[in-house]
């Protein structure tokens, strides 16, 4: 593996468990100024867009928010070419109702100068049980 898929790795593991320690300042600290979130869920065919460091940090507070339990377990990382990567994970959590949510799912990354500008997040659309 080059140096730049060695430190591609680190930032998706550095990614993982940012979310996991639920360290709000850490995870968007690893996203560009002109970052872009897609969120897995919402009203459009691509789920929700948040343009801007401010707007995609208020939406991981919201995911913090709603599942304080949250853990992205059993984490995969590929490096698919300079700049490009993806995570598969398996989603836990309880939510507001005391239901659990468990899912897998994945985020496409597009990454520059060392940080992350396109967070593309899906994982399946399994009901809480």
């Amino acid at each position: 593996m080059s140096q730049n898929q060695d430190e591609m790795t680190g930032l998706l593991v550095e990614h993982i468990d940012a979310w996991n320690d639920h360290d709000l300042d850490r995870l968007i600290g690893l996203f560009a100024d002109d970052c872009v979130f897609e969120a897995s869920g919402g009203p459009e065919v691509l789920g929700q867009r948040f343009e801007g460091k401010s707007a995609v940090r208020d939406a991981f507070a919201a995911v913090f928010e709603r599942m304080p339990d949250a853990h992205w377990g059993d984490g995969r990382h590929y490096v698919i070419e300079e700049g490009y990567c993806v995570s598969e994970w398996t989603l836990t959590g309880t939510l507001a109702d005391g239901s659990r949510l468990e899912v897998n799912g994945c985020d496409f990354l597009t990454v520059r100068d060392g940080q992350i500008t396109k967070k593309n997040a899906f994982r399946k659309q399994r009901p809480p049980i």
